[in-house]
């Protein structure tokens, strides 16, 4: 016979067993709710217009990279020569320009060069020095022009754009530049090239492992690329510590993200040299 007090103690039980397993049943019902909430589609990034070199596409902004201030307006040509308030005159040059009469150049108001270094074979592979490298960087310097240096890279991984840093570096042999060494990488289209559609493959990890080996030497660093490589081929936002040289022929620059330097004219005319050479202002 129940004692006194047993039932109560039923109703406690149940009442126990009961909350348990609408607990249990809420919990399914919790998670399903979660879910949905993370497949709520997320809202869409702002977009940017701009000219790839080819059309105006709408493009999402690389985070965390600078966006450039340089106005239109601020820009003018005279014959050729593009002009910028703050901006510098300068050029880049290789064994195709020849024999350079550097003073003719600084007396024409260029105040800056690169001078190519070396390249990369685009079907062997091979490195090799540019013929006039010593010749240019001594006259440049001796007639007073902030120098800088650029390798032409075919680099298929960062191990070879590695190899291309360590090439350079030995060519300087600790020689002191005003201006970055720069990675300069363009698909050569011709039979049997390396590089021939293999241009947005690792680029980022190639540039990067050029620029890292040169800083670690102390020197500075930058990357050259055109505008459709600067906006489907890099990721700038790895990049962005080291100095951008934009390829964009016009009479105003208009790539989006800041650059220190531009390439503005591959037919450029200077005193002081027999053949066409790309002309580049400085924004310091």
């Amino acid at each position: 016979m129940p004692q006194i007090g047993e039932k109560p103690k039923m109703k406690i039980r149940w009442g126990v067993l009961t909350a348990a397993v609408l607990l249990l049943l809420a919990v399914p019902v919790a998670a399903a709710v979660w879910s949905q909430l993370g497949r709520q589609p997320s809202q869409p990034r702002n977009t940017v217009s701009v000219n790839d070199g080819v059309r105006t596409v709408e493009l999402v902004p690389q985070d965390g990279v600078p966006v450039s201030t340089l106005a239109a307006e601020a820009f003018s040509d005279r014959d050729g020569v593009i002009s910028c308030s703050g901006a510098r005159q300068g050029i880049d040059v290789s064994e195709h320009q020849g024999e350079i009469d550097w003073q003719q150049v600084a007396g024409s108001g260029v105040t800056f060069a690169f001078v190519r270094l070396g390249y990369r074979g685009a079907t062997e592979g091979q490195l090799y020095m540019d013929q006039r490298f010593a010749e240019n960087l001594s006259g440049a310097r001796e007639a007073g022009l902030d120098v800088g240096v650029y390798f032409f890279s075919q680099a298929l991984d960062a191990r070879e754009a590695a190899e291309e840093a360590d090439f350079a570096l030995h060519a300087l042999e600790g020689q002191v530049l005003d201006l970055p060494v720069m990675f300069d990488w363009e698909p050569v289209a011709k039979t049997g090239s390396r590089t021939e559609g293999r241009e947005a493959q690792g680029l980022t990890d190639c540039a990067e492992a050029f620029c890292l080996r040169m800083t670690a030497a102390g020197y500075d660093a930058g990357v050259y690329f055109n505008r459709q490589q600067g906006y489907y081929s890099y990721e700038l936002a790895r990049l962005k510590d080291h100095a951008f040289w934009v390829s964009d022929p016009n009479d105003r620059p208009d790539f989006y993200y800041a650059f220190r330097f531009w390439q503005y004219s591959f037919t450029g005319t200077v005193p002081g040299i027999d053949t066409v050479v790309d002309r580049d202002l400085a924004f310091d």
